[in-house]
């Protein structure tokens, strides 16, 4: 086996079981880390009935010594130096989960040239030099699993780079955070305000005090990204991922889309075309009758398209230290089994050349809600200005009269950049007050 193995003279053997201990070096030790140490310390006898395995933690990289943690372990286990956690002897497979792209990746990427199996739990860091570290792992001959990367808790890395391997799938929409899924339900379920909701996230856990990467979008989008990446075989980078929060999406129109037939939901979308790949994130308007619209809270799920599998949903608890936790030990386990095999580790995931579709060319359907002056003829001008750019209109709606009055517009599919041309057409008409929102509708008018 090319690199790093682990042979029979280097296993401790203990109890009459025989089960064989690997030396686990952690980098990190917060939410999600400081859990899995908890698990592995304190169920360490269960996890070796159930796999034969026993796992002895022998160093913990962290960045403050003094922080409260839920876990005991030896003095002089945990260190602030990080790359001696790598370079330890008696590390033989190293878990990431401390995020961010750095020092994270040259982290992974010392290990796995060292010859040592790494499981990670970085969407950022994955999303970013996935490519470099898979090929990495693949000349050391070692695994390098994220199966926590995306879904939490959620199996769905493995599902889509070996169970759907050999699936031509056409699309996957994903929520894949729950801390907006939780906002969107408070504000959907209770008509709270986006700030109230927000801050009931917070109280609850669910968002950071800093809530910026989940709001905006941009830690969905490095899923979509990874998502995108294994369903297809073409390999999307974070930066190639347009993605939208849900910072502006108003109740009132949380309460359109319920008159309507729709959950507003942030969605990944991810969508095989004949001419390239395309990934996205942004707030749609989900048909109510799609699974994807009773997924509730701060739960996640993920929605596979393919011509023989039709559809799949995994849903489950996405975010958290237990769930994600699980998911990380699951690779653990998984991992250290093909080390201790003694054979070369097939790659999982093997990426083409592709052309990745841009945002702008992508066809969509959207929701457009005008605060208009009620006067004869402003319909047949918003009307006038879609069609001049070759947008269609699916359905008109209007609420209110005088200066309250608001204009609804439900396009049929367009071009993106049709659809962005034609609402800057509509906001310097003199009849319109404001575009108060837009946004995207999944379904048959998409």
């Amino acid at each position: 086996m090319a690199g790093h193995s682990l042979e029979c003279d280097d296993l401790q053997l203990s109890s009459p079981d025989m089960e064989r201990t690997i030396g686990i070096g952690m980098l990190g030790a917060g939410t999600v880390g400081g859990t899995l140490v908890a698990r592995l310390v304190g169920e360490s006898e269960a996890i070796a009935a159930k796999t034969g395995l026993f796992f002895d933690v022998r160093r913990i990289g962290v960045r403050d010594l003094d922080r409260p943690r839920p876990f005991t372990v030896p003095e002089g286990t945990l260190t602030t130096d990080l790359f001696s956690v790598v370079n330890d002897p008696s590390v033989d497979l190293v878990v990431e989960v401390m995020g961010g792209r750095e020092p994270a990746g040259d982290l992974i990427l010392a290990a796995l040239q060292a010859g040592k199996p790494v499981v990670s739990a970085n969407k950022e860091l994955i999303a970013a030099r996935g490519p470099e570290l898979i090929a990495a792992a693949e000349r050391a001959g070692v695994p390098l699993l994220f199966e926590a990367s995306v879904g939490g808790g959620i199996p769905i890395i493995r599902p889509l780079s070996e169970t759907l391997a050999g699936e031509r799938i056409t699309r996957v929409l994903g929520i894949v955070n729950g801390t907006t899924n939780y906002i969107l339900t408070q504000m959907s379920e209770l008509g709270e305000s986006y700030p109230d909701a927000l801050a009931a996230a917070q109280e609850l856990g669910y968002a950071e005090p800093d809530p910026t990467a989940d709001v905006s979008g941009a830690d969905a989008a490095a899923k979509a990204a990874i998502l995108s990446s294994l369903a297809f075989g073409t390999w999307i980078g974070i930066d190639d991922v347009y993605h939208e929060g849900i910072e502006s999406v108003d109740p009132l129109d949380i309460a359109f889309a319920q008159e309507f037939g729709y959950a507003v939901k942030l969605l990944a979308i991810c969508e095989q075309f004949p001419h390239g790949v395309s990934a996205r994130v942004h707030p749609a308007m989900v048909p109510i009758e799609h699974p994807l619209a009773s997924i509730r809270g701060a739960t996640n799920a993920v929605f596979i398209e393919g011509p023989s599998i039709e559809s799949l949903l995994f849903a489950g608890p996405g975010a958290g230290g237990h769930p994600t936790a699980t998911a990380v030990l699951g690779d653990v386990i998984d991992a250290a089994r093909e080390t201790l095999a003694g054979a070369q580790v097939a790659p999982r995931i093997r990426f083409s050349p592709g052309e990745i579709v841009p945002y702008e060319k992508v066809s969509t359907a959207w929701y457009v809600r005008l605060l208009v002056d009620d006067r004869p003829g402003v319909l047949a001008k918003v009307a006038s200005a879609f069609g001049d750019v070759g947008v269609s209109i699916r359905s008109v709606w209007q609420e209110g009269v005088d200066a309250e009055a608001s204009l609804i517009v439900v396009t049929h599919r367009a071009v993106e950049g049709d659809q962005r041309r034609a609402v800057e057409l509509i906001a310097g008409l003199d009849e319109v007050v404001e575009v108060a929102s837009v946004i995207r509708v999944l379904g048959d008018a998409s």
